[in-house]
């Protein structure tokens, strides 16, 4: 068997060859196969062995560097940066072990920008875009301080500038596109989030974000009397912090809240965990007045208010990975059914029911839901002693979607 080479996996800046060493210079250009994007491999045009230029897929790039390592070829990687910083690393790691790769690094574009703009970058999240869903980009921003974001052709500055203010961020926020990066067309680019999502910019670039208010998980647990509402029709606080660990919502995750009332179980849940997002469901006008003033009152940018009445109201919002169920309006079966159609799988549904003819109707659309009665009793002072009052019993109905959509 031949003697395997490590392959080399070298890091390039904007700047291409000119910041490498001239002995590693000389290496790439005695390689037998040298493999790249096709930027990377022009910063060698004077390589004559085998050129492979990685494309929408690595894997073909991945099988034939394989071989070369098997055969005993000297093969060299050419990437952007430092290779295992949201680069080619990863995927050479999954084929092969830590001694077959000689890493080189250059500097990560996110260390540069903060170089470029003599910015402390210690505290800073730093993420990437480029392949990426923003679903998972946009909760990070939103809950730090200062975030360096790698973008590509799709998920360019504007793209996730525009999705940033729509999750919430300020539109004044600080932020600076930093472009070309070492090379010799370097720029930077400061403005308010609301320029950047209006402008284009160079393809090679790093989005830096300052975010002077990141969201800071708050536990539920409000009192009742907080909240604007009337006639009592609140879940009550005992009850609401049950529900809402059993909704168990995660960062970045969707939750309906149908027959949403004064709002409270929405609001305690979206500033529990602010990255992710909330729809409030009400089909009362005098009770969405209520959200409004209780969010006035306790601030939450990712709840979003719907006044309509559910399913119909549910239409256009995003599959949901749990969903809350206050009230029902006469429309239980309908509303079930909607969610065994739309939750996420592993999806959570709970219902608060305080009829026990609805607890019934309930079982029998969710056989396998877990039913438990809620019965609270309040200490409350008489005289120089205590007694407990009673409040009206709930049964909560959880039900889990273990099934894949279609």
């Amino acid at each position: 068997m031949s003697r395997r080479t490590p392959i080399l996996v070298v890091g390039l800046t904007a700047a291409g060859s000119d910041d490498l060493p001239p002995a590693l210079i000389e290496r790439v250009l005695h390689a037998d196969l040298l493999v790249g994007g096709r930027r990377h491999l022009a910063a060698f045009p004077d390589f004559a062995g085998e050129r492979l230029a990685i494309e929408a897929s690595v894997e073909p790039a991945l099988t034939r560097l394989h071989a070369a390592w098997q055969n005993g070829e000297v093969a060299v990687v050419l990437a952007s940066g430092d290779p295992l910083w949201y680069g080619i690393g990863s995927s050479l790691r999954r084929v092969f072990p830590p001694d077959a790769l000689e890493i080189v690094p250059a500097p990560t574009s996110a260390q540069l920008a903060f170089a470029a703009l003599a910015e402390p970058w210690h505290d800073a999240v730093l993420l990437s875009a480029h392949g990426r869903p923003l679903a998972a980009i946009i909760p990070a921003v939103l809950t730090a301080s200062k975030a360096a974001i790698l973008t590509d052709h799709h998920q360019t500055p504007s793209v996730i500038a525009q999705a940033l203010i729509a999750a919430g961020l300020a539109p004044d926020s600080r932020c600076a596109v930093c472009e070309q990066l070492s090379g010799t067309k370097q720029r930077i680019v400061q403005a308010a989030l609301t320029d950047i999502a209006e402008a284009t910019f160079d393809p090679l670039n790093v989005l830096i974000v300052w975010n002077d208010h990141p969201r800071l998980p708050l536990p539920p647990g409000l009192t009742d009397k907080a909240f604007s509402t009337e006639a009592g029709q609140l879940t009550k606080r005992e009850v609401r912090l049950l529900s809402l660990a059993e909704l168990a919502l995660q960062p970045g995750e969707v939750l309906w809240d149908i027959g949403a009332g004064s709002g409270a179980v929405a609001i305690e849940a979206a500033r529990s965990c602010p990255t992710a997002q909330v729809y409030a469901v009400e089909r009362r006008a005098t009770f969405i007045g209520h959200i409004q003033t209780n969010l006035v009152r306790f601030p939450a940018p990712n709840l979003h208010i719907t006044h309509g009445e559910a399913p119909a109201a549910c239409h256009d919002l995003p599959d949901p990975h749990a969903i809350f169920v206050g009230g029902s309006g006469g429309r239980l079966a309908e509303i079930v059914a909607l969610a065994r159609h739309r939750l996420r799988p592993g999806g959570r549904l709970v219902l608060n029911l305080i009829m026990t003819g609805h607890l019934a109707e309930a079982v029998q659309l969710l056989p396998t839901a877990r039913v438990t009665q809620i019965q609270v009793n309040r200490g409350m002072p008489i005289q120089s002693d205590l007694r407990f009052a009673a409040l009206n019993p709930v049964y909560i109905v959880v039900w889990q979607n273990e099934e894949h959509h279609d």
